[in-house]
């Protein structure tokens, strides 16, 4: 693994790229240095509950509730902080309120888990459209199937039932997703300080989320919950946390192909995942010990429908790693609304953040960098001493949900940002999009080694030295911009291609050298070149060249 662990790899690339960075690049320490004393990686224990799980026959009332039994001892009996939130049917259930108001204030929390079963939806005098008492269809189960009048009924019988049964109002409200509309409205009127949604995946239940704040805290729009808003007067401010710890590498081009991306996540009962042991470890090494901007944040924890018997060996590996981890100093174990009054504490508008992977789980050795703030996402990945932008997608705050106040009324749902470079939606069996480094006779750029630096000023910087002489590229990932510098042999001699598969839908409306102008479901955005030349001839890919060796890319204007 070639990390930055001393401070003379970092002087190094001062000097090399000292005559383009004077003045504008900040360097600090990497792993052990000084990254970790401003960098804290927090992690939250959440386990939703629900009463009945209408799919499998022998997932009976009494086995989810001996499953949240399970989930409670063993966090007692490491005396780790947790989360547990209430789905209304769970709420109402009188065994579920005894046994969560015995819980021990100072470390379990309760909250809501926000979809909508059949009790919550005809005590709060509607009509109930559902298959089941509870039904996972969008339109049914989610608040984005009502109406805003709906809604509000729905939050105000919800909150009002939680208040009688534990004298307070839930401070914290999750969801696979939420709408703006409720999410304003619980925080509006009842004073949330927290909420999270599910990871970024394709059609998993019916569910796609793409495109969003890849990982960790966001304020979103208050016209749409998924995207994050750029200007404190038009988020919410209520930080939405993303769930499920996602595996940075392997997920992203799980699926290819396909309208579906397989599940390869922290969840405790996938066996590729956060039930395998060797996974866990390998996924909190990088979590606690990779650069990370701001903090690093990971869920842990579980649903009860997935049940005990199905979950219990990866919730134990899990709840050792993490015991060694807080023994040593390395994690910090919240209750979610802990995290959310924290955030809040701490950042009047989402922060950048990151996540860095140099070493891989699988023989791929695979490398990748995500780079998150308000304004954009990016994620690069090394393959075989070759780097490419897997993924850029913008973010607009005035860009409406769907949801936002029209009812869906299908049985899936659809979240999306603003595609510039989108490696999963473009590719194809055949054909891998990606924003590659190419040298001017089209061959791609190579290296083999990686670099990567955090910074507290907010900056991510990658290094990445090539196999041309004295070839060297940096990637600086700033909150409203990206650029990329390049010395030695390759300084002229390259540019950035393009690729996609044929059938794909790309976005751009007009290229010229200085800006694209682009429209993705009805919605017009443009990225703009502070630095460098963008060419698009018929028949050709798009291509990005640079000039006097670099290309800066301008993600702030609308």
């Amino acid at each position: 693994m070639n990390k930055m662990t001393k401070k003379g790899k970092w002087l190094l690339v001062i000097l090399v790229f000292l005559p383009l960075l004077a003045g504008f690049v900040r360097i600090s320490h990497g792993k052990g240095g000084e990254s970790q004393n401003h960098s804290p990686r927090i992690v939250n224990i959440i386990n939703f509950v629900r009463q009945c799980e209408p799919r499998v026959d022998w997932i009976t009332e009494e086995v989810l509730y001996q499953t949240v039994l399970e989930q409670i001892k063993i966090i007692k009996q490491y005396n780790f902080k947790a989360t547990f939130l209430l789905q209304y049917d769970a709420l109402i259930d009188p065994r579920y309120q005894k046994l969560m108001k015995e819980l021990p204030s100072d470390q379990f929390e309760v909250g809501a888990w926000w979809e909508i079963p059949q009790p919550l939806v005809e005590e709060s005098g509607l009509k109930w459209r559902g298959r089941y008492p509870w039904d996972w269809h969008a339109d049914v189960g989610f608040s984005t199937g009502y109406t805003p009048e709906e809604r509000e009924k729905l939050i105000d019988t919800y909150m009002e039932d939680f208040r009688k049964i534990f004298g307070y109002y839930p401070r914290s409200v999750g969801s696979w997703f939420i709408d703006a509309y409720s999410l304003k409205y619980m925080h509006d009127k009842f004073g949330i300080v927290a909420s999270c949604n599910c990871k970024d995946q394709v059609g998993t239940d019916g569910y796609t989320l793409w495109g969003g704040y890849w990982s960790g805290g966001y304020y979103p729009s208050q016209v749409n919950a998924y995207m994050p808003a750029q200007n404190p007067e038009k988020q919410i401010p209520v930080p939405i946390f993303r769930m499920l710890g996602s595996d940075p590498i392997h997920q992203y081009d799980s699926g290819l192909g396909t309208m579906n991306q397989h599940v390869i996540s922290l969840e405790p009962v996938y066996e590729k995942g956060g039930g395998d042991e060797r996974w866990c470890r390998w996924y909190f090494d990088w979590f606690v010990n990779e650069p990370a901007l701001n903090y690093a944040y990971v869920q842990v924890g579980q649903e009860n429908s997935f049940t005990w018997k199905r979950m219990a060996r990866g919730y134990e590996i899990q709840m050792k790693i993490l015991e060694e981890l807080v023994k040593n100093g390395k994690i910090v174990l919240q209750t979610l609304s802990e995290t959310g009054k924290w955030f809040k504490e701490n950042y009047q508008v989402t922060p950048p953040t990151s996540v860095v992977v140099l070493k891989d789980h699988s023989e791929k050795n695979l490398k990748t960098i995500w780079f998150n703030s308000r304004f954009y996402r990016a994620n690069l990945l090394w393959e075989r001493g070759t780097l490419r932008f897997r993924d850029i997608h913008l973010f607009d705050e005035n860009m409406v949900s769907d949801y936002f106040k029209k009812p869906g009324t299908s049985s899936q749902c659809f979240y999306y940002t603003l595609p510039l470079v989108d490696g999963f939606y473009w590719s194809s069996v055949q054909t891998i999009a990606g924003l590659k480094f190419k040298y001017s006779d089209g061959r791609e750029l190579r290296g083999d080694k990686l670099m990567v630096n955090d910074s507290p000023s907010g900056e991510l910087l990658v290094y990445w030295p090539t196999d041309s002489p004295d070839g060297d590229i940096l990637v600086r990932f700033k909150e409203k911009s990206l650029t990329i510098l390049t010395k030695g042999a390759v300084k002229d001699n390259w540019y950035l291609e393009l690729s996609s598969a044929p059938e794909a839908e790309l976005p751009f409306l007009k290229v010229k050298p200085d800006r694209l102008s682009c429209r993705f479901k009805n919605w017009n955005y443009k990225v703009l070149l502070r630095k460098g030349r963008f060419q698009k001839r018929s028949n050709e890919f798009l291509k990005i060249f640079p000039v006097q060796g670099q290309i800066i890319m301008e993600f702030s204007s609308k």
